[in-house]
């Protein structure tokens, strides 16, 4: 255990930040899961309309620093690219 009060501060800011990321990641693959249900449903309408939220829901993720932003356009496009498939 810390006895310095910087480090315990490290930790506490640490354990704050990792509850943070956990629930952005977890909202992103809710997102992703509700785009990939829209197209295995054959809905275009949901399909688009899910898609322009995990979009956003990604967006936000890399601006937080969350994801790196080569990784939220790749999960973008691979979502995108499925949902165009569908017309």
């Amino acid at each position: 255990m810390a006895n310095i009060k910087s480090a315990k501060k490290r930790i506490l800011v640490t354990e704050v930040r990792t509850a943070r990321n956990k629930s952005i990641r977890s909202a992103v693959k809710t997102s992703i899961k509700k785009v990939e249900a829209a197209v295995k449903a054959n809905d275009k309408d949901a399909a688009q309309t899910a898609l322009k939220g995990a979009i956003s829901q990604i967006s936000k993720a890399a601006s937080k620093g969350v994801y790196h932003k080569n990784t939220a356009g790749r999960k973008i496009s691979r979502l995108t690219q499925i949902v165009n498939k569908l017309a």
